[in-house]
């Protein structure tokens, strides 16, 4: 069955390999990894979907769906790629604290959109990343220790199941396909559309404070004491930087949900060290928390490595804090805790995560350091030994690891069983696949 098919079967946009715009729409947003696809389709609606389904299960074809391309692994050859820009919408109830967002939408239009309400998300730090693949596997940004994860603010999933029949998926009408979707990743259906609960947001204080690399052991002192004794309302990441042809630096980021008074007096230590080069802090609004960060919005070449801490004792100090950051451009640790920790009966398939500590590390893709960073990686995570669990964040998976890391036992296997019942022909494929 020829795929040229799709381009009558669906109102959307079908690029195929040798069209004009066909690998700048097959590209994912780290184009350090590449990704031969069959074709992309452009989907318009729910009917579109249901035609690429139906296609894929005639052709044999798997469809994966990459709303804004992050996440992607590569390993998706002869896929159909479908792509969601068009489900564009954002629908503010202030009443309610309730947003309802089309499957294309990114964080930054849904915090711009809620911060005229006083109201806010459970967006990640940077404001390009998409809604529903950062909601599908997880999620957790600078809100999550008050609030916990984003995957359990949702309230209603619009899909597009295996079968290609449009649904609206609740805790009432499908209590098993609501709780793998929230947390379980993008393996059960095709999402269309999400409604979530908001949160009040009235202050928010927070940014950045930068010194040279020599005051990283008092920095790193700090943030322990930080992090130790933090109110959930206050987030605190430490990140070590080796920019290309710039000094070494360290910094803390930080976000204060509440007075920025109080936040001043919270987090009045960072005055203590002397050198700051850079500092950032002051009141934002939700639309503004990429600020903290300020993170690349657009794409680019990385290579990452995820994983959660049980302590930051004298062996972690060693490899994180003591040893230098190079060949890789950063190294993030971030306080976790608070309602992360905390197990919910109504949550999803993104349980609690009892480590106090996430690890973040980040390379530059480029071929020439592909080798020396990959090695980088293994040493780290072989220095660290047991201060790290193998468990990790979805959406802290990186190419060439699978789903089973992110999952104890037996909500992977509660996973796979609703997969195998939901999609028998394991049409529709996650990034990281629950069968993978």
């Amino acid at each position: 069955m020829s795929i040229e098919n799709l381009r009558t079967a669906v109102r959307g946009g079908v690029l195929l390999p040798g069209d004009a715009d066909f690998d700048q729409a097959a590209r994912p947003w780290n184009s350090a990894i590449a990704q031969s696809v069959a074709g992309v389709v452009e989907v318009a609606d729910a009917l579109d979907v249901a035609a690429v389904l139906d296609y894929a299960r005639r052709a044999g074809r798997p469809v994966v769906t990459q709303p804004t391309g992050h996440g992607a692994t590569g390993d998706i050859d002869g896929a159909i790629l479908v792509r969601t820009k068009h489900f564009h919408t954002v629908d503010i109830d202030p009443g309610q604290r309730v947003a309802r967002v089309g499957s294309g939408v990114h964080w930054g239009q849904v915090q711009a959109a809620a911060a005229g309400c006083g109201l806010t998300g459970l967006a990640g730090s940077n404001p390009v990343v998409g809604v529903t693949g950062y909601t599908l596997g997880g999620g957790f940004g600078w809100f999550a220790r008050k609030y916990g994860w984003a995957a359990n603010a949702v309230r209603a999933i619009e899909i597009v199941d295996a079968a290609g029949r449009p649904q609206r998926v609740t805790a009432d009408s499908d209590p098993d396909l609501f709780w793998a979707l929230r947390g379980g990743g993008g393996d059960f259906a095709i999402v269309t559309g999400l409604e979530f609960e908001l949160f009040a947001l009235p202050r928010l204080y927070g940014g950045r404070v930068m010194w040279p690399a020599d005051r990283t052991r008092a920095v790193f002192d700090l943030f322990t004491e930080l992090t130790t004794d933090a109110p959930a309302e206050l987030s605190v990441w430490l990140q070590r930087y080796q920019i290309p042809g710039a000094a070494p630096t360290v910094a803390i980021d930080f976000a204060y949900l509440g007075d920025p008074a109080d936040g001043r007096h919270l987090t009045r230590r960072l005055d203590t060290i002397d050198g700051i080069l850079a500092d950032t802090r002051g009141e934002l609004s939700p639309g503004e928390i990429g600020k903290i960060t300020a993170e690349p919005t657009d794409p680019s070449p990385s290579l990452s490595r995820g994983e959660l801490l049980t302590d930051l004792d004298d062996a972690v100090v060693k490899t994180l804090i003591e040893a230098p950051v190079a060949p890789l451009l950063n190294v993030q640790i971030r306080g976790l805790g608070g309602a992360l920790a905390q197990h919910r009966p109504d949550g999803g398939a993104r349980g609690a995560v009892t480590e106090p500590y996430a690890l973040y590390l980040l390379g530059l893709g480029l071929p020439h350091l592909l080798g020396p960073i990959g090695d980088r990686f293994d040493e780290i995570i072989s220095a660290l030994g047991t201060h790290i669990t193998g468990t990790k964040p979805y959406t802290f998976l990186a190419p060439g690891e699978s789903a089973t890391a992110a999952f104890d036992p037996n909500t992977l296997a509660r996973l796979r069983d609703i997969k195998r019942n939901r999609d028998p022909h394991n049409i529709i494929r996650a990034n990281f696949p629950v069968l993978g």
